[in-house]
């Protein structure tokens, strides 16, 4: 693990590998993503029944307010930015909210839809909220479900968990695969919801998380469930934030999530610092 940088090293570490700042997320791709998400395409809203009255310009303008994206609405082409400083300030409170999850013993579960990439971060807080004694949920796993790959195509996915307990989605070929949907989450809560309600307490589940950590439509079908979900988003990804625009997700933390896996260790150590848990653990 990264030692603890500093709030301006760690700035200064997301402008240099472009996980913030100028990043190279084509700007005719968010804007593509922006539009469909107001248009009410499912894949784009990643699992989140929003509300009817974004548009275009409106998912702009809330996209500069939460993930600092160029404002100006003629920029059609070329690449975009991320506010470095929202990064910041949304990591912070990621791990404050980890933090209050770790002083109470929760129940959290955690997912990535980004395995190649974000796989270590989300296993560091895993391991780092067990040492706490928080129970990480691990449901439904080897639960499958069949996706269309083009061209009259298809195959399975499955839930696989690396350890101690991150879920993302293995295909047929035994790798790991990249997702938005939200199936897999759902079928994650269909499968604790049927595990027998609290004693005097109707339609509370037995065991149910307190927090989601998750990016994608892990994250947004956690969040439309009503869990606290914190989580990270590409800014091609305006759904969840969006989501955190209308109250249903906590915290979303803007960044480049497709970058190398160690250039991500700096930030898991910033964030179990503000959670006050050891990032050396």
């Amino acid at each position: 693990m990264s030692k603890v940088p500093t709030r301006d090293e760690l700035r200064a570490h997301l402008v240099r590998t472009m996980i913030a700042g100028d990043v190279a997320t084509p700007r005719q791709n968010n804007l593509l993503h922006y539009r469909r998400m107001a248009a009410g395409n499912p894949y784009y809203r990643l699992g989140l029944e929003l509300k009817p009255s974004w548009t275009e310009r409106s998912v702009l303008e809330m996209m500069v307010e939460r993930c600092g994206v160029d404002p100006d609405p003629m920029h059609l082409y070329g690449d975009d930015t991320i506010d470095p400083d929202i990064t910041l300030d949304t990591l912070e409170a990621m791990g404050e909210r980890i933090g209050r999850a770790a002083r109470r013993t929760e129940n959290v579960v955690i997912a990535t839809g980004h395995p190649a990439t974000l796989t270590p971060l989300y296993q560091a807080v895993a391991r780092a909220l067990a040492g706490a004694g928080c129970r990480i949920l691990t449901p439904a796993g080897g639960w499958t479900y069949e996706i269309e790959t083009g061209y009259g195509g298809s195959d399975l996915r499955r839930i696989v968990y690396a350890r101690p307990g991150v879920a993302m989605l293995e295909g047929e070929d035994f790798r790991t695969h990249h997702t938005h949907d939200p199936h897999p989450m759902e079928a994650m809560l269909r499968e604790l919801a049927s595990t027998g309600s609290v004693d005097g307490v109707e339609d509370k589940p037995a065991i149910w998380p307190d927090l989601a950590i998750a990016d994608h439509g892990w994250a947004g079908a956690a969040g439309e469930a009503g869990i606290d979900t914190v989580g990270f988003a590409d800014c091609n990804d305006p759904a969840l934030f969006a989501g955190a625009a209308e109250g249903k997700l906590d915290v979303v933390v803007p960044l480049d999530d497709g970058v190398s896996p160690h250039h991500y260790a700096p930030l898991t150590a910033y964030i179990l610092d503000h959670a006050g848990l050891d990032p050396a653990a």
